[in-house]
């Protein structure tokens, strides 16, 4: 049985959601496949599991590992080889959740890829590609993250041994964060300052076993463990990593750009640029993600927003449903514009990273600069968006958004580590900011009163932050409209025209003081962006369940009581909680311990 109201609300859309998921998934074959996969998963009766949020953290580690297992057996049991076929199927059988390859899979493998010679991929990348072999990135340290040449772990190369002897010199150079690292991996692709003939050579990668294969003890040197409980990823072993004296052979730096030869001789590579690929490859990643975290809340939040009923708009009048009021609308129909333009926006990415990927085979690294700062700028700008936005639509759901049973806290601790991870966000924009105009002749000014370069910056940041944000916005504006042109059912471009005018005309709003301040609008131009704005949220509100329908979130990818898609959500509350396990006994043993002793003394 369906709620009537969402049956309403489905029956008045003035276009077909299903043609629209096609615009989204570039082209009605790409859904039929994505489907077909997604059925392949849901049916299997070896991806069943309980309700996550029941489970304790050890509990939720050791289910992820056992799915993981499982999902590599499949992915080759079905013979699905496809990088986007994987994600889908990845993302299927996690449910949109880290899990513990994420890592391996993500960072190991690929940088195995592009990093390592021919030789190195014969002895790694097969074991790596059947789990004899599982890996992890081990980048970041405890004191430094984003700033990569701060990092103070080192190899030293002994040509004596033909072997480089790692260290972590300081309590400040201990690995931290890496996902899969605590108690999965047994190797780490580990970032180290190369030092060889006596000279500090920068930063270089290296293959480094973590684990005994075979019984999984940490080899000695090796000290290895899990960082303890995080805001959310609860199923990932997040580890440190220290190291003493550890030596690995010479052949375990991956060579195949820059290279130390046996006497120690040191062989840079063509370009230092060559290894941002996997940086820029998971940036774009994040874009997606944002879109698809910010779609999945947006997908709960109105879809409850037309089930929930409360107050009164008129006094005697039978109560509204909460989407019916323009505060609602104006908290949520912004929100669904730009997960529509982030979509566009991730797609676009992905397909320019292809395409300067090609280009970087041939040799040609011309865009990557430019692709670097604008993947730069576009991770950070989306995933601030979405952090916020996933927050602002679990507050849209009232009280019950604070539950687990809504799905919308899991999505906000799960998405917003990405506002940090592969650069931390505020760096981001500072290296997109080197674009930017209005902000350059303030740091012009800065310069002249001052000798430093870097003061000037400094003192600057602020204002080249809020260039780059603005400078993302108009991006983002132009591939939406360009898309619009793209879409060939007019029921359904009409509809996207009008989404992709609240985003631009809701992002001038929120922004009114630079258009004013730059003389690019006038106080009554502002008027009137407000004014249509209001327009355009009552006439997006017939259509807004069939929009988010249109993102095509099954319900057990959504794990949403709030968002079922047959919007029966109360009778779903009451069967969800009567499972807690506090539930599992009529009387908690707590009683009989705590309670009962107070009780008899009276």
């Amino acid at each position: 049985m369906m709620n009537a109201d969402l049956r309403r609300e489905r029956a008045a859309a003035t276009f077909q959601p299903e043609l629209l998921t096609h615009v989204l998934d570039g082209g009605a074959e790409r859904t039929r496949r994505r489907k077909e996969i997604e059925a392949l998963v849901f049916n299997d009766p070896d991806f069943q599991h309980e309700d996550l949020n029941f489970l304790s953290r050890s509990q939720r580690y050791e289910q992820a590992v056992r799915k993981s297992a499982l999902m590599v057996m499949k992915l080759r049991e079905y013979g699905i080889a496809d990088p986007e076929e994987i994600y889908w199927f990845k993302s299927f059988v996690h449910r949109g959740r880290p899990e513990p390859l994420d890592l391996h899979l993500g960072m190991f493998l690929p940088t195995l890829l592009t990093q390592a010679t021919p030789e190195q991929q014969d002895r790694f990348f097969m074991p790596a590609w059947n789990l004899e072999i599982i890996g992890t990135y081990a980048q970041t340290e405890m004191g430094h993250g984003t700033h990569l040449r701060g990092l103070e772990t080192t190899a030293t190369y002994d040509p004596a041994t033909q072997e480089f002897i790692l260290n972590s010199p300081t309590v400040t150079s201990i690995k931290w964060w890496p996902g899969g690292l605590g108690k999965t991996s047994n190797h780490a692709i580990v970032l180290a300052q190369l030092y060889t003939q006596g000279q500090c050579k920068g930063l270089h990668a290296f293959i480094v076993p973590i684990r005994q294969l075979g019984t999984h003890e940490p080899l000695p040197g090796i000290t290895v463990g899990d960082i303890g409980p995080k805001f959310g990823y609860d199923e990932m072993d997040n580890g440190y990593l220290k190291m003493d004296n550890f030596r690995i052979p010479r052949e375990n730096m991956l060579m195949k750009y820059a290279q130390v030869e046996p006497d120690g001789t040191y062989v840079k590579p063509l370009s230092d640029k060559l290894t941002y690929g996997t940086m820029v490859f998971i940036r774009s990643l994040i874009v997606g993600d944002s879109a698809r975290s910010l779609s999945r809340a947006c997908t709960i939040a109105i879809r409850y927003s037309a089930v929930r009923h409360q107050s009164e708009l008129k006094p005697g009048e039978p109560e509204p449903q909460i989407l019916d009021y323009q505060t609602q609308q104006y908290k949520l129909f912004p929100l669904l514009a730009t997960a529509y333009a982030f979509h566009f926006v991730g797609a676009y990415i992905k397909d320019t990273y292809r395409r300067v990927s090609g280009d970087i085979n041939e040799g040609d690294l011309s865009e990557l600069p430019e692709l670097h700062a604008l993947t730069a700028g576009l991770k950070a700008f989306t995933s601030w968006t979405a952090s916020a936005g996933i927050e602002e639509c679990r507050m849209a759901c009232g009280g019950h958004g604070y539950s687990r049973c809504s799905g919308i806290p899991d999505i906000y601790v799960t998405f917003t580590p990405s506002c940090t991870y592969e650069g931390e966000n505020t760096v981001m924009m500072l290296q997109t900011a080197r674009l930017v105009e209005a902000a350059a002749k303030n740091l012009q000014a800065e310069l002249n009163h001052r000798k430093s370069k870097e003061d000037a910056w400094n003192r600057t940041s602020v204002d080249l932050v809020r260039a780059s944000e603005a400078h993302c916005h108009y991006v983002i504006v132009k591939l939406f409209t360009a898309k619009l042109s793209e879409i060939s059912n007019a029921a359904v471009r009409a509809v996207m025209t009008e989404l992709c005018l609240l985003y631009a005309l809701y992002g001038i709003s929120k922004n009114t003081g630079d258009f004013l301040q730059a003389g690019i609008l006038t106080s009554a131009q502002v008027t009137q962006v407000n004014q249509h704005v209001k327009e355009l949220l009552g006439i997006i509100r017939p259509n807004a369940v069939a929009l988010v329908d249109s993102f095509d979130f099954h319900d057990v990818h959504l794990g949403s009581v709030l968002g079922r898609y047959d919007g029966n959500v109360y009778e779903n509350m009451f069967e969800w909680a009567k499972k807690s396990p506090l539930n599992n006994t009529e009387v908690h043993e707590s009683f009989h311990k705590h309670l009962k002793p107070m009780q008899a003394k009276l």
